[in-house]
């Protein structure tokens, strides 16, 4: 009976993380946990796999579908991200910056986001936890705690742009709990310092132990994502060297698409893309439908984009781009009167096959690597350094491009438009208005925000307004004895 209940535990986490509606019904950390789970390195394999599958898991709501759910949100709350009609109504709250300021609800974003990252922290720690007395070799030992490091990174890196405003000028304003352990309860907000802490050790550590460990899959947190991560935090953090050295860094085995892969209906929704650095790979039999990234930007899927959702880009941003630039085509052309293709439509992200919803998530591109070095290098007034990856990078978008005139001002400004296009639609709006302190600043008139299309509501608000940061949850608040109301955020 002891071995029976030893092999059941183990089937039972690897077809939890294989088995689309039992994993999408139930969190993983709200599952069965027992000793047997930690047993070997390879039960932990597949208990972190689970924690993978955890990044596109839905949730009871069909906003809620993991790390592009945020994604989404955080591209809607931003400047270049039109919704065309009101539809059925997902995600405008966050056009509208309704449903980001709600803290009371449990349907609501605040309390969904928190919970999803912390869920990840805790899967991370309990499986770091299960390391020390597992059987296995120290190799596969390293790969694990490895990961999780990257993935409690990760998690943590989100939950502070989320929830407090960007790093600098704001260190010693109240962060989020921090947890090394899988009791993911009780501890205070300690401060933004505390959180970016916390990150570069994780990350560093992670570097070290994954350093000469491969992997067949772009799902796991990898070496070159771990140090893709370095990159993104060093940009919110204005460590320019470190910003510059570990995006060159890491997308060392990656290359930029050629024209006809970047045109392709699955250049975006494919992790095997030579651009694409990290992913979740979700085949036809784990695909969350109606409850989907692509559900709500893609109207060839029929679901809720189709519906009146459409996602567009601004006039404005589209007209920046020459006729020559490959990423115009990711846009339906102004002159369109197609009902499910309204002028200005997004075509950037979609399913790869017509009629079938398998269709990868994207979460970290080689694209993102040249653009963060190029803005480092600048920053720190290497402006021939910043050149070669701006050029390097737009040339492959757009034959014709030259950055050879660019200089001082001029070149960041244009290395910051870049990324606004390159990043379109990807997650990154809110948080680069964050971190660059330039407040909202949403263009109105024909093909831009406001009528005909969706009223945003919101068309303008400073530098650090507090609408930028989302409130606690309500139920973290009740819950956790280091907390009083006084640490709502404002």
């Amino acid at each position: 009976m002891k071995n029976f209940l030893k092999i059941g535990i183990v089937v039972f986490a690897i077809s939890f993380a294989s088995c689309k509606k039992d994993y999408l019904d139930t969190k993983p950390s709200n599952g069965i946990i027992e000793t047997t789970i930690y047993s070997t390195t390879a039960s932990l394999s597949s208990v972190l796999n689970g924690t993978y599958k955890s990044l596109f898991a839905f949730v009871s709501r069909h906003d809620r579908f993991g790390q592009k759910s945020v994604d989404l949100a955080c591209d809607l709350a931003g400047a270049d991200m039109v919704v065309h009609t009101a539809g059925y109504g997902w995600f405008n709250s966050n056009y509208q910056y309704t449903n980001w300021i709600n803290s009371d609800a449990t349907t609501a974003q605040p309390d969904q986001f928190w919970y999803y990252y912390y869920d990840i922290i805790k899967q991370a720690n309990q499986i770091i936890a299960g390391l020390d007395n597992a059987t296995g070799t120290i190799f596969e030992k390293e790969s694990i705690k490895g990961q999780c490091l990257g993935l409690r990174a990760y998690a943590y890196y989100h939950l502070i742009n989320l929830f407090q405003q960007t790093y600098k000028g704001n260190e010693n304003k109240p962060g989020v709990p921090i947890y090394l352990t899988a009791q993911i309860t009780g501890n205070p907000r300690g401060t933004v310092q505390n959180v970016y802490d916390r990150i570069i050790a994780d990350l560093t550590a992670a570097e070290t132990l994954l350093t000469g460990k491969t992997f067949t899959s772009k799902v796991a947190m990898s070496l070159q994502v771990v140090q893709g991560y370095r990159a993104r935090v060093a940009l919110v953090m204005e460590d320019w060297t470190n910003a510059a050295t570990y995006a060159a860094k890491a997308r060392i085995g990656s290359t930029l698409m050629t024209t006809t892969q970047y045109t392709a209906t699955s250049a975006f929704s494919s992790i095997a893309g030579p651009e694409c650095m990290w992913g979740s790979l979700i085949p036809a039999s784990e695909a969350t439908i109606y409850a989907s990234f692509y559900s709500h930007v893609d109207v060839s899927t029929g679901g809720y984009a189709a519906l009146g959702t459409q996602k567009k880009i601004t006039k404005a941003l589209y007209d920046l781009m020459p006729a020559t630039d490959i990423r115009k085509s990711c846009f339906t052309l102004p002159t369109s009167t197609s009902t499910s293709n309204p002028a200005y439509n997004q075509i950037k992200m979609r399913v790869p096959t017509a009629g079938s919803w398998a269709a990868d998530y994207t979460y970290m591109r080689a694209s993102e690597m040249y653009l963060i070095e190029a803005e480092a290098l600048s920053r720190k007034a290497d402006d021939a350094g910043a050149r070669t990856a701006l050029q390097t990078l737009v040339v492959a978008r757009n034959a014709s491009y030259s950055a050879a005139s660019l200089s001082g001002a001029a070149l960041l400004s244009e290395i910051l438009l870049q990324r606004r296009i390159e990043l379109w639609g990807e997650g990154f709006s809110m948080i680069d208005i964050k971190r660059l302190k330039t407040g909202l600043n949403r263009l109105t008139g024909a093909g831009n925000h406001g009528s005909p299309s969706l009223d945003p509501i919101v068309y303008t608000m400073a530098d650090a307004d507090p609408r930028f940061i989302l409130r606690l949850p309500k139920r973290e608040l009740d819950n956790n004895t280091s907390m009083t109301p006084a640490d709502q955020n404002p």
